[in-house]
């Protein structure tokens, strides 16, 4: 059956979650009259039934076929979908849709906002980080040399499909990375997501389950508060930015080549011995991180001789006011705040409990 998670705000939207979901997409669309479909190479041959489909429902449909993973987020990548639309004489009333992880998902958000300072975006995510991340909240975005994501826009979309059968032939490898972000949601708002995952890991990450579904439902329902509350992040939404911070440093120092939930894993793992070094975090909270990271076989090291340039990456943090470093850490379970100027010391003795 079929959840609905509506986000609320200025401009409020449904985030559908549920199986054969295609039906729903004609209907997100609206009056749209020319759609450009943004899907990874992966994904070509169901890109292509999707153009096709939404060409019998009566639409002019046009494909962008982008590179896989973070190397899809380039101005390059972005321009080469401008010239389509260009091309095509696409309107401020047509759309885009995102068909792919959360890459793509950021991609079709940032060519929709900046097309015509704006035109409708359909998200139809594919990965597990996508569906309970990426999609949703209206963050878009593309990387350049100097950090991920720092050019961007905020650009809700017009609706999100989640469709649980595209997880069912996801590489098991993927599919656990994307629950970073599914404790994530766990650690800072809603504690049964820990419960469900400590209870049966097996159940848990097994796309058919009923504990799948809740834990994608629960995940989005935490994401969908927090945005709806604070769209352009100027308070509560930085608590979804728990471990990103060292995390976004460890994809840049490695070039990306790490994927985006394994090195948002190590982040929570840092920022929870930060807080205990604080006195903010207890120890059995702190061991909590590593047995639920574990268990889901997510990485909590990292190698220690890049800590110079962990500490270039954390320096251009979106978080950081001026010189001023901030990290989202916890109180406790559920209870993120933020720790604002750590000393560079005190950042250097929390990477020391997570080297390998």
């Amino acid at each position: 059956m079929n959840q609905v998670v509506t986000v609320k705000g200025d401009q409020p939207y449904d985030v559908t979650i549920g199986r054969a979901l295609l039906g729903e997409v004609p209907v997100a669309l609206g009056g749209a009259k020319r759609v450009l479909v943004i899907n990874p190479k992966a994904l070509t041959e169901s890109g292509d039934a999707l153009v096709e489909f939404l060409k019998e429902s009566g639409f002019e449909a046009y494909q962008a076929i982008v590179d896989d993973g973070e190397s899809a987020k380039k101005i390059e990548v972005a321009a080469f979908c401008w010239r389509i639309m260009g091309q095509a004489d696409f309107t401020r009333s047509d759309a885009v849709i995102g068909f792919g992880g959360g890459a793509v998902t950021d991609l079709a958000g940032f060519v929709a906002a900046t097309w015509l300072r704006g035109v409708p975006v359909i998200q139809i995510p594919t990965t597990l980080l996508a569906m309970v991340d990426a999609s949703v909240g209206g963050k878009t975005g593309i990387n350049t040399d100097e950090g991920k994501n720092l050019v961007g826009a905020f650009h809700a979309p017009k609706a999100v499909i989640a469709d649980l059968d595209t997880l069912a032939t996801l590489p098991r490898n993927e599919l656990i990375t994307g629950f970073a972000e599914v404790v994530k949601c766990g650690f800072i708002a809603d504690e049964r997501i820990l419960e469900i995952i400590e209870a049966d890991v097996a159940k848990a990450t097994d796309p058919l389950s009923d504990e799948f579904a809740e834990l994608i439902f629960r995940a989005v329902s935490v994401k969908a508060r927090v945005v709806g509350e604070d769209f352009k992040e100027n308070g509560l939404r930085e608590i979804l930015n728990y471990g990103h911070t060292l995390g976004h440093a460890i994809e840049l120092a490695e070039n990306f080549t790490w994927r985006h939930g394994a090195a948002i894993s190590v982040g929570m793992m840092f920022v929870a011995e930060l807080a205990r070094m604080h006195g903010r975090l207890s120890d059995a909270a702190v061991e909590r991180h590593r047995k639920i990271l574990t268990s889901l076989g997510l990485p909590t090291t990292y190698r220690a001789d890049r800590w110079q340039k962990l500490v270039t990456g954390m320096q251009r943090d979106k978080k950081n006011r001026g010189s001023t470093a901030r990290f989202v850490v916890l109180d406790d379970i559920a209870k993120p705040t933020i720790m604002t100027a750590p000393t560079t010391e005190s950042l250097f003795s929390a990477f020391q409990e997570i080297c390998e």
